[in-house]
């Protein structure tokens, strides 16, 4: 018989709370023994709820993917063009700052070929979606919209990865330097929405 109190959403939330309390890469240092240890249960009884690690995993990533795209909606809510540019660099990176592990497992998209990822591969399109639609005031033809998104995710999630992991040692205030990014990335895409080719 399944442990009262126990079920597959509160061995979620555990384990939600136990990477918001072990810093950037406690996603990658998850463990069942870990969560059942916060339950006061043997680590076989989480298979009750769990098939395994990866399996709650999945769970996890999941509830960061939902996360960090109501973030990235309430950053851009009623913007567009440049505007909307700097409001999703900031709300990304106020995301990151703020819940670093749960950032890192946005970062487990899926694999399409997966079956069980499947839920994961749909939520990493709904924020693919919010991103495409912020950048829609550029008005990109579909291909040119694609390389929009690659490039601010790359140019952010750069930025926000060597932050969250100390990279950045030169004496120049991040916050100065990151505006700077963020200028540099409007003006690209003003530029790629100018150019026909």
């Amino acid at each position: 018989m399944p442990r009262a109190g126990l079920s597959r959403r509160t061995l979620t939330e555990t384990a939600l709370a136990i990477i918001d309390d072990g810093g950037p890469r406690a996603f990658e240092d998850l463990t069942l023994a870990a969560v059942a240890a916060r339950h006061g249960v043997s680590t076989p009884s989480l298979y009750k709820h769990v098939g395994s690690l990866a399996d709650l995993r999945r769970e996890v990533a999941l509830e960061s993917v939902r996360d960090l795209t109501r973030a990235l909606g309430r950053a851009c809510l009623g913007r567009a063009g440049a505007d909307a540019v700097v409001s999703l660099a900031e709300g990304l990176r106020a995301f990151a700052e703020q819940n670093p592990a749960r950032y890192l497992a946005a970062q487990h998209a899926g694999d399409p070929d997966e079956p069980a990822d499947a839920p994961i591969v749909d939520a990493g399109g709904e924020a693919v979606a919010v991103l495409t639609g912020a950048l829609r005031g550029y008005d990109f033809p579909p291909e040119r919209a694609i390389d929009a998104v690659r490039v601010f995710r790359s140019a952010i999630h750069g930025f926000v990865l060597l932050e969250l992991e100390g990279g950045f040692g030169l004496p120049r205030d991040l916050d100065a330097s990151f505006d700077v990014l963020v200028t540099m990335l409007v003006r690209g895409l003003d530029e790629l929405a100018r150019d026909p080719g």
